[in-house]
Formats: C-alpha cells, sequence, structure tokens
C-alpha cells in the first residue's frame, strides 16, 4: 500500500538489520522503496537491493558534498541508469549548507564542482528519460537555476524529479511545481518546529506529492532520534492525511500511484 520514495538501506546501519526491516515493512504495509544511492562506489550494493526484492528500485548518482569519492561522468551514470530497476539519477543537486568565509569556511564561490557534478546528472537525467531525485540544502536558488539552463522547464524532453526531503519555502515549492517536479516530505513534517512546512504540505497539489523516510535519519514521531527505516513512512502519510482532512489510506493509494507514474516502475 505504502512507498517510501527514497531511503539508504545500503548504509550500514539499515543493511545490517535488512531481514528485521523486511518484516516491519511488511507488517506496515510499506510494499515498494527506492533505495538511493550516493557514490559511485556504492552502486552495486544499491542495486543489488533493487535486484533481489521485487518491491525495491534503484537510483545512481553522486550525492552533492560527496567529496573524495569517485566523480561521476556522463558516461558512468547512462551506463549504470540504464541497468534493469533502476529508476531515478540522484541523488544530486547543490549544498551550501555551513558556507560562511567569515568563520573560516569556503565561499560558494569555491563550489563550483558541485554545480558541474549537478550538470552531469541533469544531462544523465534527460538522455535516458529517467527523474532527477534533487537534494538543495540553502541552495535553492541555483539549484533552480541550473535546473532552468538545462532545460528542466516542465516541456517535452525534460527529465522531470522530485525535490525530496523537502524543507524549503513555499516560494520554493511553487517554482519546482512550475518546472514539473515533484515535492516529497520526510518525517521532518512530524517535527513540533515544523509548521511552516506544514502549511506547504497542505497545499502542494496531492497529485504531484510523494512521502519518504530519508532512511536511516530523520525518524518521524513518535520515533524521533531513533535509526529511521522505510516500515516508519506510514506516519508521513498519517501527518499528510491529518493536515488535509483525508484518510492515511487515501494518502497511500494516491502517493503510490504519483511515485509509479513519476518513477515508471511498470507495476499493474
Amino acid at each position: 500500500m505504502f512507498v517510501d520514495s527514497h531511503c539508504h538501506l545500503s548504509f550500514p546501519e539499515l543493511s545490517s538489520q535488512l531481514p528485521a526491516i523486511l518484516e516491519a515493512m511488511a507488517q506496515a504495509k510499506v510494499e515498494q522503496a527506492l533505495c538511493i544511492c550516493t557514490t559511485l562506489e556504492e552502486f552495486e550494493a544499491v542495486h543489488a537491493l533493487a535486484l533481489s526484492h521485487p518491491g525495491f528500485w534503484a537510483s545512481v548518482g553522486v550525492h552533492p558534498d560527496n567529496e573524495g569519492v569517485t566523480e561521476p561522468s556522463l558516461q558512468d551514470l547512462l551506463t549504470r541508469g540504464a541497468l534493469p530497476r533502476v529508476v531515478g539519477i540522484g541523488e544530486t543537486g547543490l549544498d551550501y549548507y555551513g558556507m560562511d568565509t567569515r568563520k573560516g569556511g569556503r565561499s560558494i564561490a569555491e563550489l563550483e564542482w558541485q554545480r558541474e557534478r549537478f550538470r552531469t546528472h541533469i544531462r544523465a537525467g534527460r538522455q535516458l528519460g529517467k527523474p532527477l531525485i534533487i537534494h538543495t540544502r540553502s541552495a535553492s536558488r541555483d539549484t533552480l537555476g541550473i535546473l532552468k539552463e538545462e532545460g528542466e522547464d516542465g516541456s517535452s524532453g525534460s527529465a522531470g524529479g522530485v525535490f525530496h526531503c523537502f524543507t524549503e519555502t513555499a516560494e520554493v515549492a511553487r517554482a519546482a511545481l512550475d518546472l514539473g517536479f515533484y515535492i516529497s516530505f520526510s518525517g521532518i513534517l512530524t517535527f513540533k518546529n515544523a509548521a511552516d512546512l506544514r502549511e506547504v504540505a497542505g497545499w502542494v497539489p496531492m497529485d504531484r506529492l510523494l512521502i519518504e523516510t530519508d532512511s536511516p535519519y530523520l525518524a518521524p514521531v513518535p520515533y524521533r532520534g531513533k535509526t529511521n527505516n522505510p516500515s516508519y513512512v506510514p506516519h508521513v502519510a498519517a501527518q499528510v492525511a491529518q493536515l488535509r482532512g483525508m484518510e492515511t489510506e487515501d494518502v497511500a493509494r494516491q502517493t503510490t500511484a504519483n511515485f509509479e507514474r513519476l518513477f515508471r516502475t511498470g507495476r499493474p
């Protein structure tokens, strides 16, 4: 019934507990999960999860703030992105969090390598016709600007995709929607200090909304502070349902349909 549209089951704290997580997912009626790749070194493990479990899917990409890892070429992404059960490109995007030259940090200008990496992912998504999984943190202006520069404007030929674990403003949400992207909400939506985010989640069109855990991070209330896993995604759905005056089961059905449409998973 439920889909976790973004999780990191290849990370050690989850991969070591996979049998228990699968059992918990079954009990919670979480039938599908998109296993997200953050480095090329990690890709084989992510892809193996998707090949081994019928409800799992995979992405390929290098996270924007991962340094000291293999830099992805366009061909790297095209080759891996064409493999079976790889349905998305990312996670990719920009992360400027913590940039403060006054405290000895790097300037945003020094992060051109992030912007070039992002462009490589966008081009791969367009060539493959597979959606982008966008991470943006303290960088929404450049994220949106580069998407537009690369032709991601919602027109024919755009890769499209999702702004995952959305924590930005209503203005950014509207801009992403205008470009044809979906918006995905995580367990942050259940946090006490997330009133502004809940307001955004209350008006994003239901046919453009996804839910996720981003596990092992950001466990929703009542599990906040614990290791997150895909079996907790119904709590995100329940929060969306409460905001919109819907039944949780209806949120599950709609977000599952949205996931299958965006990622073209081909399930009946």
